[in-house]
């Protein structure tokens, strides 16, 4: 859809959800709506029913992680509209004890996105039929998507062949974290690798000087000519 009908698409979902959508923005050429966490499921409502609208697909929803907002979680939605050929994003904030409606009476496909919002961030959501885990296992410990959870997580896996069974562990680092960035010019090793010593050796060029010159002078060997020789030399 061109900017024009965007922006008169937002213009008649902000005058008709007046007080339910808080912002409206358009960029590169998709159309965003802040709405209101206890308003969403009356926005999504909306959106797929209104003829003007008929956002009848429902894409994915997703979470980012902003820790230090007291509302430190946005909830993304996406929504198609076949009929409209449009795209439209929904976003609203929340914190981690405050739950956001579930879509999954509108949207029946939104179940297993809140899931995997629950799973990866810890965003809760009222209403759903089944709120569990979804990629991670029943006993894992933390939110893996969120900023403050450790790249090295809690505890690993593996398959124990005397219990016959996967077991969990704490994880146990071969050795502490390292910096591979020796190409970057920001950081690096504080200390020379090996072979980088030659390379400014190669640029030094010893410069000669005039006792060295005299002395591979006196180096050469004396000439075994005779006189005779010298003579006949000279006379050619």
């Amino acid at each position: 859809m061109l900017q024009s009908g965007l922006d008169e698409l937002a213009d008649f979902i902000g005058a008709e959800l007046k007080g339910s959508v808080t912002a409206t923005s358009v960029e590169h050429d998709e159309l965003t709506l802040t709405v209101l966490r206890e308003d969403i499921l009356t926005v999504l409502k909306f959106l797929r029913d209104d003829p003007r609208c008929k956002f009848t697909c429902f894409i994915d929803i997703c979470g980012v992680d902003y820790p230090a907002r007291d509302n430190r979680f946005d909830v993304v939605y996406h929504l198609l509209s076949l009929t409209q050929n449009n795209r439209i994003r929904l976003r609203l904030e929340t914190d981690e004890n405050t739950p956001v409606p579930s879509a999954v009476g509108i949207f029946p496909g939104a179940l297993w996105f809140e899931r995997e919002a629950y799973d990866m961030y810890g965003i809760a959501f009222s209403g759903h039929p089944d709120l569990r885990r979804l990629l991670t296992d029943y006993g894992f410990q933390g939110h893996p998507l969120r900023k403050d959870f450790p790249t090295t997580g809690y505890v690993e896996v593996r398959y124990d062949d005397t219990k016959k069974r996967v077991v969990y562990e704490p994880v146990k680092l071969a050795q502490e974290m390292r910096s591979f960035e020796f190409q970057s010019p920001w950081e690096g090793t504080e200390y020379l690798l090996p072979g980088d010593e030659k390379a400014g050796a190669a640029d030094e060029k010893p410069a000669g000087n005039k006792a060295d010159a005299e002395k591979s002078g006196k180096d050469k060997p004396a000439s075994n000519k005779t006189g005779s020789d010298k003579a006949a030399e000279g006379k050619e």
